[in-house]
């Protein structure tokens, strides 16, 4: 019986999506049709009363806010000065200006917490600079596409509020387990592009100059503002001083402090960055409201309950269980977006991970590795459209070239399996601290 329920929901599932259904109301509608079949409670009673609740939750504020800060820095010149700040410094290392594309991902992560909104926001300047410079399109892409998921691992993020909101579980304590990490990751997509450089000599061009110690110093001061605005950011969260909530509010203070430095700053872009980000909050807080109603739903239903006792009848060992997992998110990945791939799979699998033992912090940073993958895995992978937009490159050709980035988000899921510690020890200083 259970099988033919779930078969069913997930046939009327899809079903929406497909008919080209919003995913927040599509996942809204099946969980009010397992409800009203399946269950005694009152459908249109249950709903209200989640959605209401989801919406309403003082943690998710966090959410719009970082929205908003990521919105107000796309309207600024600070990609721009990234890119003049870090060029200098990588003359002599091999695959050169290849590495802005990580560089540039990484630093732009820890104020953005959105993948997409880093991938185009270093893309629209690193691109045609490297395009220009004669640099390889393939692996340039490639690099970019894999180095815009950090926007998700790298704190602030927002995915991690999303699952902490889910999991109840510290959104401090997984930004501060989210650095290590995302260096970690980045190290490893650079590291990609020092092996290739030094098999594809020929590909890389030739340093056009070269500066002196004196001129890269001197043109690292490009990289002050975000480099003061993530310290106000994140060393609010670190030091004690700020919830991840008050931090946010930090954060979209110093954007827009920036974006007046900058003279970027006038009624039109405020007004700009505001709509932005209302919209993208409207679109994301209804899909966790319809993945709220849907996972009481199931709860009434008792399909968690009864998958959970399956998964766990299958006698897998904690490692087993989070290979499948893997499969399973990447799987899932190719049909939703991040955001909902978690809402709508911690009320079931959540009973599962606990049973097993697994620290919910580690959890909550495997899931956004795999969320990353997610990212670039067609045919619903975000950087992909982003990347597709920007190059008018067929998306199986730009997934393609960032194969290799999906192979090291693959072996950062087993260095962080076996070296727990790279996630978890943050987190217990912070907790003893």
């Amino acid at each position: 019986m259970d099988a033919l329920i779930t078969t069913l929901l997930i046939v009327a599932l899809f079903a929406l999506l497909g008919s080209g259904v919003w995913i927040g109301l599509a996942l809204a509608g099946v969980a009010w049709i397992g409800m009203e079949l399946f269950s005694s409670r009152p459908a249109g009673d249950a709903m209200a009363v989640t959605v209401w609740g989801s919406a309403s939750s003082w943690t998710l504020t966090a959410l719009p806010l970082f929205i908003w800060m990521g919105e107000i820095l796309f309207r600024t010149r600070l990609s721009e000065d990234m890119f003049r700040g870090l060029a200098p410094w990588l003359e002599r290392v091999p695959g050169r200006l290849l590495h802005t594309n990580i560089i540039g991902c990484t630093i732009f992560a820890a104020v953005s917490g959105s993948s997409a909104a880093t991938c185009a926001t270093i893309g629209k300047m690193t691109l045609p600079e490297l395009k220009a410079r004669g640099y390889p399109e393939d692996i340039t892409i490639g690099t970019l596409a894999g180095a815009g998921t950090l926007g998700l691992l790298i704190p602030p993020s927002i995915i991690m509020i999303v699952y902490g909101v889910s999991a109840n579980v510290s959104i401090a304590q997984l930004f501060v387990a989210g650095v290590v990490p995302g260096i970690m990751l980045a190290t490893l997509f650079s590291g990609y592009i020092v092996v290739w450089a030094l098999l594809h000599p020929l590909l890389i061009p030739a340093a056009t100059e070269r500066t002196t110690l004196l001129q890269k110093i001197y043109a690292s001061h490009h990289l002050i503002p975000v480099m003061l605005l993530i310290g106000a950011v994140l060393g609010s969260i670190y030091a004690g001083i700020a919830t991840a909530t008050e931090a946010a509010a930090f954060g979209v203070v110093g954007a827009l402090l920036i974006s007046l430095v900058q003279g970027s700053l006038n009624r039109a872009t405020f007004t700009e960055s505001l709509l932005g980000a209302t919209r993208l909050y409207c679109m994301i807080a209804l899909i966790l409201s319809g993945a709220a109603f849907l996972t009481l739903s199931m709860g009434y239903i008792g399909l968690p309950r009864h998958l959970a006792e399956w998964i766990s009848g299958l006698g897998l060992s904690p490692f087993l269980l989070i290979m499948a997992l893997m499969v399973f998110y990447a799987i899932l990945g190719c049909f939703l977006d991040g955001i909902s791939m978690v809402v709508l799979t911690m009320g079931v699998i959540m009973p599962t991970v606990e049973a097993a033992g697994i620290d919910l912090i580690w959890f909550g940073i495997f899931i956004v590795l795999v969320v990353e993958m997610a990212q670039i895995t067609p045919p619903v992978g975000f950087n992909l459209f982003v990347l597709q937009g920007m190059t008018g490159r067929q998306i199986t050709w730009i997934a393609r070239n960032t194969l290799p980035m999906f192979y090291l988000m693959i072996a950062a899921v087993l260095l962080i399996w076996f070296f727990p510690d790279l996630v978890t020890a943050l987190p217990r200083q912070m907790k003893m601290g």
